[in-house]
């Protein structure tokens, strides 16, 4: 990534795959790293979340990574107070798939934005809250939603700006994916009607 100021951070859940040598390989680059056991993914989202210090956070998990130039489209892109978010390529056994065609305004139906591709404002996170811990899956679906319904504004750009490797927890325990998508569906949308403003930039 060319794109400066640039904060990383890793929370490792305590690996011993020889994660922690390559950390230590890549320190001098690093802002703040911690190894550990943790209580899931959304657990690891939130360490992060605390150590941050910048104005506007993404997260990659676990095998997806940026495009080459990803930060400087989405910094082209931002405006202070506003999620901004941009198209995902899937991949699978190492072949291309497809590309996400991520779009907020379809938050109903489910998690219509992918992850890998969505950078907040930190000061978002210190007003709506963290990640919630009881979700094991829809945690991101959930956020994005809690977002969405307190009228914070999106801004989508067409570049696809992350890849994403299929076959993590919401591929392979799609059961509990649905139920879990059901009921913050339940929760947020139910008897509400909302009005979202979208703006798009190629």
């Amino acid at each position: 990534q060319g794109y400066q100021p640039l904060e990383y951070i890793i929370i490792d859940g305590g690996s011993t795959d020889g994660t922690l040598d390559i950390i230590r390989k890549y320190e001098s680059h690093i802002s703040y790293w911690k190894s550990e056991p943790d209580n899931g993914i959304n657990d690891a989202f939130n360490k992060g979340l605390k150590q941050a210090k910048g104005e506007l956070i993404g997260f990659t998990n676990s095998d997806d990574w940026l495009e080459d130039n990803a930060l400087e489209t989405i910094a082209k892109n931002y405006q202070p107070g506003k999620i901004v978010y941009g198209n995902v390529r899937f991949w699978k056994n190492e072949k291309e798939i497809n590309i996400s065609k991520s779009d907020h305004t379809r938050l109903r139906e489910g998690m219509t934005m992918a992850h890998p591709g969505v950078f907040v404002p930190k000061k978002l996170y210190d007003q709506y809250g963290f990640f919630v811990t009881d979700l094991k899956i829809a945690s991101d679906y959930e956020i994005m939603v809690r977002f969405f319904v307190n009228k914070v504004e999106f801004i989508k750009t067409n570049a696809v700006v992350a890849n994403m490797n299929l076959g993590g927890i919401s591929h392979t325990r799609w059961v509990l994916a649905i139920k879990e998508d059901l009921k913050v569906k339940n929760t947020y949308f139910k008897n509400k009607v909302l009005n979202h403003k979208i703006q798009t930039t190629y």
